[in-house]
């Protein structure tokens, strides 16, 4: 139902960042989900999360399944707090789509690093795996993210650098995200990027941006650029789900 670019002999690359609530509590609008899903091939995908943002905790594991057991996929997960699977890779690379679920991504980022996930995670992205999710889902793919994973004020962090640019979730859900993010880009302490309303995401197909789409009519998604000392907030077309 959500047609993609023709596949052709070369594996595309596919990431999909959201910007939050991608799996809502009561499972009422999983609009975003099943665009994630209809990006793969397959009638059936094997989609693994991560959920070591919030270390592991069984609500994310929990959510997730109950979530993307609506749709016809296999569903798993990958522990890193507890029996990790000895042959990484080989797990990581048996799946169609890897979904990251939100929480410190700082210390996410770290643990990723320790297992070598990390390298894992390119791998299989270059070799046409679907990557995605929310917070820090969405921001651990880009080059930067502003986060909240250390107390106090919003910071700007390297991420992985899958994607170029910088990467905002939560744009209208927590008051202090959008003023922060056009600060720092306007004061050059992170890259010019893009930005997520909670229900909105960015589709990026080879590494550049495809398209918006969003779960909610008026989840959007931006794009910020530094022009002089302040930055340029430009909305992007948002395609709402619903009206397919």
């Amino acid at each position: 139902p959500f047609p993609i670019p023709h596949q052709s002999t070369k594996m595309k690359t596919q990431i999909l960042a959201i910007g939050g609530a991608a799996i809502p509590e009561d499972l009422g609008n999983l609009l975003l989900i099943e665009y994630f899903l209809s990006l793969t091939p397959k009638k059936n995908p094997r989609v693994c999360f991560i959920g070591a943002a919030h270390g592991d905790a069984d609500m994310g594991r929990l959510r997730f399944y109950a979530g993307f057991s609506q749709f016809n996929c296999i569903p798993s997960h990958l522990p890193l707090f507890a029996r990790t699977p000895r042959d990484l890779e080989s797990f990581v690379l048996e799946h169609d789509a890897i979904y990251v679920g939100g929480g410190n991504t700082r210390s996410m980022l770290a643990v990723w690093r320790e297992w070598s996930l990390d390298v894992h995670l390119r791998k299989a992205w270059e070799r046409g795996v679907v990557l995605g999710g929310a917070s820090a889902g969405s921001i651990c793919w880009f080059e930067q993210g502003v986060t909240d994973s250390v107390a106090g004020p919003l910071t700007a962090m390297p991420c992985l650098g899958l994607l170029t640019g910088s990467n905002c979730p939560h744009y209208d859900s927590e008051a202090l995200r959008r003023p922060t993010y056009r600060k720092m880009v306007a004061g050059g302490k992170i890259l010019d990027g893009v930005a997520a309303d909670d229900g909105a995401a960015l589709h990026f197909v080879d590494g550049k941006l495809l398209r918006a789409v969003s779960a909610r009519p008026r989840a959007k998604a931006y794009r910020l650029m530094r022009s002089g000392k302040r930055a340029v907030e430009k909305a992007l077309p948002t395609r709402y789900l619903a009206k397919r």
